[in-house]
């Protein structure tokens, strides 16, 4: 093998190096996929922080099982199709949406990042997808709105014992333009997340020691904290205490169809019951008069052990029939994961934890980042199974794999 020094203008000539993110930018910008804002959120926020998003219930099965029937399902191409122009789009809740996702409600999001659901709501209404905002919300029902003014947002209900204060929050969130109403009813009581009580999970964070050095190892998350508006539940007065205990005192186990009717009639937008786990379930909400149900196990975070949402679509959309608008969550986490979940019956999809990846690897800019994941990555898949819109997606596009 001949050896030249000669050469070696020649061939650094052709190496690219990266460049540094642009002003602005952030960190998340050199992420690669979802998984890499995950890791950068981890290094970027306190544990007590990043496990309340990150972790699930008890053993959290259905967390784990959740993720490996993803890992499990396999995307059936076919071929020889015209794919030269893909289109995400979709039409649900009487909204036109660039991609079938949405971003799911999630509850103290501003303790991941300071921006909390201000980033989220902007970043939805860029990308042109709707964002719900939860009850236990950070920020209020009529600040959020201001924050993504173009926007479409939806709101998340936990109905407590409190009517008149369930009321009360519809009619704001009513008056302050959300268009849909997203009940859950997967709430009974709460269930143990021992991540949480591991770190000490209060509102306001419970400073141990450890909770302490833990958070002063990231400095940017530490003055967010401190130089930001004090933390707690926005759409409610009283914002201090266990977080288990004020989980537990919003909460109904009374909960009933009778509710459910009685929501119906409060609210005279679309009307979503959020938490369905099985056929007979979707096909009694959908008899009660809802527009839609999200096949959700909470993201694994309240039943352990509870049915894989992604395999359940299939007897659900058989049960409801294929004009009923159906969406799912749990365990997303890339486009194929969103393109597995149509082809399986859904119409569209939420993500939770992925949204609060990117929110705490980079605040809004990271929200922006995962979604511009999810973006190429739906495309991506789409054309490699040989569909050109979400409509040509069907059951022969997917094997579901075992959770």
């Amino acid at each position: 093998m001949k050896r030249s020094l000669t050469r070696i203008p020649a061939a650094l000539a052709q190496l690219k190096f990266k460049s540094l993110p642009k002003p602005g930018k952030g960190p998340a910008s050199g992420a690669l996929n979802l998984e890499d804002l995950r890791r950068l959120a981890k290094r970027r926020t306190p544990t007590a922080a990043f496990d309340y998003a990150d972790g699930g219930s008890y053993a959290e099965e259905a967390l784990e099982r959740n993720y490996r029937a993803y890992r499990n399902t396999e995307l059936l191409p076919g071929i020889l199709r015209d794919v030269s122009a893909v289109d995400p789009s979709v039409t649900v809740a009487g909204g036109r949406f660039s991609l079938p996702v949405g971003i799911a409600p999630t509850g103290l999001t501003r303790l991941m990042h300071a921006a909390g659901e201000r980033a989220g709501a902007a970043a939805a209404a860029r990308q042109n997808i709707p964002f719900t905002l939860s009850t236990m919300g950070t920020v209020s029902i009529e600040e959020t709105a201001a924050a993504a003014p173009g926007g479409t947002r939806w709101f998340q209900l936990y109905l407590g014992q409190d009517r008149a204060a369930s009321l009360a929050m519809m009619r704001r969130a009513r008056e302050a333009g959300y268009s849909a109403l997203l009940l859950t009813v997967d709430t009974a009581v709460t269930s143990n997340r021992f991540r949480d009580q591991r770190n000490g999970m209060t509102l306001p964070p419970t400073l141990g020691p450890s909770t302490v050095l833990d958070a002063l190892r990231r400095p940017g998350w530490c003055l967010d904290f401190l130089t930001t508006e004090p933390l707690g539940f926005a759409n409610f007065p009283d914002n201090t205490g266990n977080v288990s205990a004020q989980f537990n005192t919003m909460f109904d186990a009374s909960l009933n169809y009778t509710d459910l009717a009685w929501v119906r009639e409060a609210w005279p937008g679309t009307l979503i019951v959020k938490g369905v786990q099985g056929p007979e379930d979707a096909v009694a909400c959908f008899g009660h008069g809802v527009d839609g149900v999200v096949v959700s196990n909470h993201g694994g975070r309240q039943l352990d052990r509870a049915p894989v949402p992604v395999l359940q679509l299939p007897a659900i959309r058989a049960a409801v029939g294929p004009d009923r608008l159906i969406i799912a969550d749990s365990g997303i986490m890339s486009g194929g994961d969103v393109v597995a979940t149509l082809a399986a019956g859904a119409n569209f999809t939420l993500i939770g934890r992925a949204y609060l990846y990117g929110l705490m690897a980079g605040g809004q800019a990271g929200v922006e980042r995962a979604l511009e994941i999810l973006e190429r990555e739906i495309r991506q898949t789409m054309a490699l199974l040989g569909v050109r819109t979400l409509s040509e997606l069907g059951p022969q596009h997917v094997r579901l794999g075992e959770g």
